[in-house]
């Protein structure tokens, strides 16, 4: 399979030194609802102390802004009775910054769904997807998100499952295919819809993009099958994109080794 490439050993270390000795850039963290919030802020915490960025917002809704200290870099949008985003003022902020990490704790409001789903289709900053923000999209007619080529996706295989299915492709992705099948899966899709990729299959975290597919070992990222969804490889991924613009698949494949 000529898109296809297995990573032995990280080719693209050459890319971190593309990460600017002085802050710069702007990052949004976007997530949470009245219930859960602390992901947001453990992972702004992680970006901002291990890349150069110089602002790394953290986007509520505005149903915490009592529970939280009034600091320059939380950043609250109009909220739903039951404390998750409105939508208001959301397509704003993520113009803002110059990369944006939707990372999920939404809850399953339709109307939080709808106000994610519209600022995502129009949006012209980058966007990473993951946790259950990946859910909340392929439950909100993405086919609008899927055609915009700043969107990607870090979300389990039966995520993107669902998302497929939400847009009637063709091939299924399955839990039971081998992981010839999915790579052959992804390579289609990628060519069908402009989205960036990344997911894991049979100990091999994928990235894939424009029907390119590369593979890395689970056991040489230093992460764990329960680690890889808690948010800090998905900060990685966008900061390494932030510092390295229209190159995904390289980026985010430097980013995958947790020990650089």
């Amino acid at each position: 399979m000529e898109y296809f490439e297995k990573i032995e050993k990280n080719p693209y270390e050459d890319l971190y030194w593309n990460v600017p000795e002085k802050k710069q850039g702007m990052v949004n963290i976007i997530g949470g609802n009245k219930q859960s919030f602390k992901t947001e802020i453990k992972i702004a915490e992680y970006l901002g102390g291990s890349y150069p960025v110089e602002f790394v917002n953290v986007v509520l809704p505005e149903s915490l802004k009592n529970d939280l200290p009034p600091l320059d870099n939380f950043k609250f949008l109009p909220a739903t009775d039951s404390g998750s985003f409105a939508g208001g003022g959301l397509k704003e902020i993520i113009e803002l910054a110059d990369y944006n990490l939707l990372i999920g704790d939404l809850s399953k409001n339709s109307i939080t769904g709808k106000a994610i789903a519209s600022a995502c289709q129009v949006s012209a900053r980058p966007i990473l997807i993951t946790r259950d923000a990946v859910d909340l999209i392929a439950e909100n007619q993405p086919e609008r998100v899927l055609l915009n080529d700043k969107i990607s996706f870090f979300g389990s295989l039966a995520q993107l499952q669902k998302l497929l299915r939400a847009v009637y492709y063709p091939k299924m992705l399955l839990l039971s295919q081998s992981l010839v099948q999915v790579i052959e899966v992804l390579h289609k899709f990628t060519l069908s819809y402009p989205v960036g990729i990344v997911t894991l299959h049979n100990g091999q975290i994928l990235v894939a993009k424009d029907g390119m597919v590369k593979a890395v070992i689970l056991e040489d990222s230093g992460y764990s099958p329960m680690t890889l969804w808690g948010g800090e490889l998905a900060s990685k991924i966008v900061a390494m994109n932030m510092y390295n613009p229209n190159n995904f698949i390289q980026a985010t494949v430097a980013a995958t080794y947790h020990n650089v």
